[in-house]
């Protein structure tokens, strides 16, 4: 799930107290689950040694101090033992440091020069551009039950007229109504797409991004379910708008809460669940935690030792009533048992936060078998993220024990989380491929919703 790589890369990202060479600046951009960090490294020479801070402008953090810091025989070392982080590199004859950054078993290059780094820009050609052969328009709704604001655009086929129309349902994490990561617009090119096939389109910044209202770290899956079903009531104040073929695209998260609403409402006709998790929360994290970390090379022994860290934390919020501090001193001893100070601190903090301990407790079979209309379920066999065999599965089982005889499962050979032709599925590919959206996943889903709509 989106959310949860963003979430790897903040805790990656922060540690990165990394790369440096003889006094002044040294530069280096650090890929990291598929993004690039840009890093700075100032090096002062002292009476003993040297010492140095880190600078992440893409983060606007500068002064990291770094804890031990020194430069022998053209080798740097830089080390903070407390987050299991270390730099090795060697001077070459050119002036760039040629190598590694290390975090808890994870392994990246990262080469350090005394020039001004760039980050490598990567095409992106399925993004579409103005002029587009169909009307848009910038419009607002409001989530009246929690006074949000939400903004997004409306593209129609035609201006004037009377069309079938999808919201599109952005993955976990801050996303605008592209549902942008990476310079990828995955929900711009599926929304250019399916306006040219004759159905219009909802798509909006997620509570807290863009033009929305509204504050992003304290909403739930449920609170955005609400903004979702806000969007819905919106379209059926449109006369450009078929009532009667109103339907909901979601991706990832947006899995999970496109069911919430269509099993609860008959305004839904139809949905589409991109990547969606079939597994409860917990289990779904956990699984996609021992993926990941398989994929960057964490030894076995710390996968399995995080596993069972994470599962006794989860079984304790799982067990819980309420996100209180009684629930918060209970992991404040477990964590302490388990780490540092510091990491056991940022570690409750982290599962304990709104969004985290909503999600975990979330089955999304609850909802799927209330859901009545034609679903249609794609994951991509390259996800690690969201696993495709598992989950889908799973989502199936629970439709066809609920009765509902218009279910299309299909998992998509080659395909990562975001429906991009990869690889390995790994997310540090997402950066560096093209595409965005995989021709034929946006085939598969609008061959299916012309069906439904006609």
């Amino acid at each position: 799930m989106t959310k949860i790589v963003l979430i790897l890369i903040t805790i990656l990202s922060s540690f990165l107290m990394m790369g440096q060479e003889i006094s002044g600046k040294w530069n280096g951009v650090l890929k990291v689950q598929g993004t690039q960090l840009r890093v700075s490294f100032n090096v002062t020479p002292t009476e003993n040694g040297y010492k140095a801070t880190m600078d992440s402008p893409d983060q606007k953090v500068t002064g990291i101090p770094i804890e031990k810091a020194t430069f022998e025989s053209s080798i740097l070392k830089l080390e903070i033992p407390n987050a299991q982080i270390s730099y090795l590199g060697t001077l070459n004859k050119e002036n760039v440091i040629e190598g590694t950054f290390t975090q808890g078993g994870q392994s990246f290059e990262m080469n350090l020069s005394k020039d001004v780094i760039q980050k490598q820009v990567y095409a992106r050609p399925q993004e579409p551009q103005k002029p587009f052969p169909y009307y848009t328009e910038e419009v607002k709704f409001e989530n009246k039950t929690d006074h949000v604001t939400l903004a997004g655009t409306l593209s129609l086929p035609k201006k004037e007229g009377n069309f079938p129309a999808v919201i599109l349902i952005t993955g976990s994490g801050k996303q605008n109504r592209d549902e942008e990561i990476l310079r990828h617009k995955p929900f711009l090119v599926l929304s250019d797409y399916l306006t040219k096939k004759g159905i219009a389109v909802l798509r909006f910044d997620d509570r807290g991004a863009g033009e929305s209202t509204g504050d992003y770290t304290k909403a739930s899956t449920i609170d955005f379910a609400r903004d979702v079903q806000a969007g819905v009531d919106y379209l059926k104040t449109r006369k450009e708008i078929n009532k009667s073929k109103i339907g909901l695209i979601g991706h990832s998260e947006g899995g999970v809460i496109a069911p919430m609403i269509a099993g609860n409402s008959k305004d839904i006709d139809f949905i589409v669940l991109l990547a969606a998790p079939g597994l409860r929360g917990d289990k779904l994290l956990l699984l996609q935690k021992e993926i990941l970390e398989k994929q960057f090379g964490v030894p076995e022994n710390d996968i399995k030792k995080g596993q069972e860290i994470f599962k006794g934390a989860y079984e304790i919020i799982l067990a819980s009533t309420a996100n209180d501090e009684n629930l918060k001193n209970n992991l404040s001893s477990y964590a302490h048992s388990k780490f540092d100070d510091k990491t056991a601190k940022s570690f409750v903090d982290q599962i304990t936060n709104v969004w985290w301990y909503n999600f975990l407790r979330i089955d999304p079979a609850v909802a799927l078998v209330k859901v009545k209309c034609p679903v249609l379920a794609l994951n991509g066999s390259k996800d690690l993220q969201v696993p495709a065999t598992v989950n889908l599965d799973t989502i199936k089982k629970v439709l066809i024990k609920a009765g509902n005889k218009n279910t299309t499962i299909k998992e998509l050979p080659g395909l990562n989380h975001l429906f991009q032709e990869c690889k390995t599925g790994s997310p540090m590919e997402y950066d560096s491929i093209e595409q965005t959206f995989s021709p034929i996943a946006l085939e598969e889903i609008s061959n299916w919703l012309l069906v439904q709509t006609k």
